[in-house]
């Protein structure tokens, strides 16, 4: 039954995609609605679902006296199931609130609190992010986010928001006060934590002279030389300290990267990993880049002396550790979208063209990733001889791409290969023409034109 409903929510959100990258908006929030009533807890599902919300509401949405009692009294139904503990339920009313107005402030905080009364903050901050990314002309929208990340304590995110904010209402003390305020906790969260939580820490901080220095040298982007020195010995006197602080850690790692210590800074990160004692996906990131970085270093120092064996060799051994690592932490992180991608294309280069497809038809779920992954399952299937199946990637692609950027050439040259293969000469040329009409140059689709051009006279 739970595999029935998963098939089933998934099937609704495929369908709720395609409506929402066609601009059938209504459609795509009734498919959406269904995916998550069928399966609740996908985080991605209520994503698309904020956004088909937001679009829909910004091309058909209606704001008058009537529609704000109508709210007043859904968020009061929804407030009732609150206080009598019904989390669950509350949530399903308030996504039906969403859906008629999903920018209304009251809306949002009422839709926040149903997702907290259900153990479920990560649901609670999608329509955080959704809201944010359309308030800027919002005032009172604005401030009820900037507010909300100021009690999760995302200082960074509560800046930004009373920056918009400030630049709304030019002038107001009240809003520069909260601004200043979380500029301060948004720096001290980024390398200076040690002075949170005292009073008057931050205005201490710069006071000291000496301090002042240091904070100016770690606002610096790239810190080198002596600066460079004295924050690491800082930084390393910091973890003698607290050694299960990892902003210590990373930022010591970061030191050493923007110096070109990538020795010292995989050994830091090394550490920091067996210090946490559990997983960190930040910390395996920055150890897998900085790995490479160090490979990178080391291959070009083979090159410039002249020793191309060792660099070729040592190029293998970077390849092979690519390979690996990217695929231990598929394992450890078996939700990570992006990972599947990467660890796709790795078997796309190396021809395991199986093993490629099973990765990237999980990197579709990703809304990041999803349509290099429909290009490169694409490719895949034509390696495997299944050109069927590969146009039916390409065309997904190609409606979903709205201008003819990089990809959408791949994309729309890809089927005119396919078409030319399959001996429709009229349909290829058409597609070689909408790229060509906006990269003459690319790849080898002068010649082909010209080939299809002739041969289309022949007949």
């Amino acid at each position: 039954m739970a595999v029935d409903l998963a098939q089933k929510a998934q099937n609704f959100t495929n369908r709720g995609r395609q409506a929402l990258e066609s601009g059938r908006y209504e459609l795509a929030v009734d498919m959406l609605m269904e995916a998550i009533s069928a399966a609740p807890d996908v985080l991605e599902t209520r994503k698309l679902l904020r956004t088909a919300q937001i679009a829909n509401f910004r091309k058909n949405g209606k704001i008058g006296f009537g529609a704000k009692l109508g709210y007043m009294m859904d968020r009061n139904k929804i407030m009732a199931l609150v206080k009598k503990g019904k989390g669950v339920e509350a949530m399903a009313e308030a996504e039906k609130l969403l859906c008629k107005n999903p920018l209304d402030g009251d809306n949002i905080e009422a839709a926040v609190k149903a997702a907290e009364a259900a153990g479920k903050t990560d649901h609670a901050a999608i329509s955080i992010e959704a809201a944010y990314e359309c308030s800027n002309k919002d005032p009172a929208l604005l401030e009820r986010i900037a507010t909300y990340y100021q009690m999760a304590k995302n200082w960074e995110k509560a800046r930004d928001a009373y920056r918009k904010l400030a630049e709304a209402k030019p002038g107001d003390q009240r809003i520069m006060q909260l601004l200043k305020n979380t500029e301060a906790q948004a720096t001290m969260n980024a390398g200076w934590s040690q002075t949170a939580g005292k009073k008057g820490g931050f205005q201490n901080l710069i006071a000291n002279k000496e301090q002042a220095k240091k904070l100016d040298q770690a606002n610096k982007a790239v810190i080198t030389g002596d600066d460079a020195e004295a924050l690491i010995a800082e930084k390393l006197a910091q973890i003698e300290k607290e050694p299960k602080n990892m902003n210590y850690r990373r930022a010591l790692a970061r030191l050493y990267v923007q110096n070109k210590r990538f020795d010292e800074a995989v050994e830091c990160l090394q550490q920091a990993i067996e210090a946490a004692g559990s997983m960190d996906p930040e910390l395996d990131r920055m150890l897998s880049q900085t790995t490479i970085q160090y490979y990178d270093q080391q291959i070009e120092a083979y090159r410039s002396a002249g020793d191309e064996e060792n660099a070729v060799e040592l190029e293998n051994q970077k390849n092979q550790f690519v390979f690996d690592d990217l695929a231990a932490r598929v394992e450890r992180y078996p939700n990570d979208l992006h990972l599947h991608y990467e660890l796709g294309l790795q078997y796309y280069t190396y021809e395991y063209y199986d093993e490629a497809l099973e990765h990237l038809q999980l990197a579709q779920k990703s809304p990041k990733d999803r349509l290099w992954a429909l290009y490169y399952l694409a490719m895949c299937f034509l390696q495997k001889g299944q050109a069927d199946m590969a146009v039916m990637q390409l065309e997904t692609a190609r409606d979903a791409l709205p201008t003819m950027d990089d990809l959408k050439k791949k994309v729309v040259y890809q089927l005119g290969l396919c078409a030319e293969a399959s001996g429709d000469l009229e349909k290829a040329y058409r597609y070689y023409k909408d790229v060509y009409s906006t990269d003459v140059g690319f790849e080898d689709l002068s010649e082909r034109m010209l080939a299809v051009s002739q041969a289309l006279k022949s007949k």
